[in-house]
């Protein structure tokens, strides 16, 4: 798993390392990335998040631009090869194994997770489909069966622009939670 480089390195990074170290906190968004690039210099990876924290906040952001930021996240349950290790980890894929019970085999648990994984494709679909946006969530050590629920309540209950709201800044929560993760590798 990749470590962060002292804020200071970052600052000083071209465009192109700058945008490739920043997409470990966050996915990858080049809306985003411009506008943090144009940001430099920055004090600490708290403000990096808080900075943008604040540019998908302003009101005066296009409804696009939201949309390119959020529909950069993953999709939850999509195929694993798909997700970095960040995401694999806080999508509960590394953890899978040690949730079942050892005289369970492994087809059982590679089952579990295709159902689960069918009805989040299935939920996230027909969210995308109402909202016009991928479904986020700051998982927060959640299996992906436990979002279920969660998912289906949005559908049910959910408006569009507080779920874009909601989606976005559970985003910046995502990148908080990451530089928690990454900085006790440090």
């Amino acid at each position: 798993m990749s470590n962060l480089i002292p804020i200071s390195e970052l600052n000083e990074l071209s465009y192109e390392e700058f945008i490739s170290k920043i997409n470990i906190l966050f996915e990858p968004s080049l809306s985003l990335a411009n506008a943090l690039y144009s940001s430099r210099p920055f004090a600490s990876y708290i403000s990096l998040i808080s900075s943008a924290t604040d540019f998908i906040q302003n009101p005066e952001l296009p409804f696009s631009t939201k949309l390119e930021i959020i529909n950069a996240h993953p999709r939850l349950g999509e195929n694993k090869k798909n997700l970095s290790t960040l995401s694999l980890r806080e999508q509960g894929y590394m953890e899978s194994s040690t949730k079942y019970n050892s005289s369970q085999n492994e087809s059982d648990t590679v089952n579990e997770d295709e159902i689960v994984n069918t009805i989040l494709q299935e939920l996230n679909h027909k969210y995308e489909e109402k909202f016009g946006f991928r479904f986020v969530i700051f998982v927060n050590g959640r299996s992906r069966k436990e979002i279920i629920p969660i998912l289906q309540d949005k559908l049910a209950n959910g408006n569009q622009d507080d779920e874009l709201k909601r989606g976005l800044l559970d985003m910046m929560n995502i990148a908080n939670d990451r530089l928690r993760l990454l900085n006790s590798f440090s």
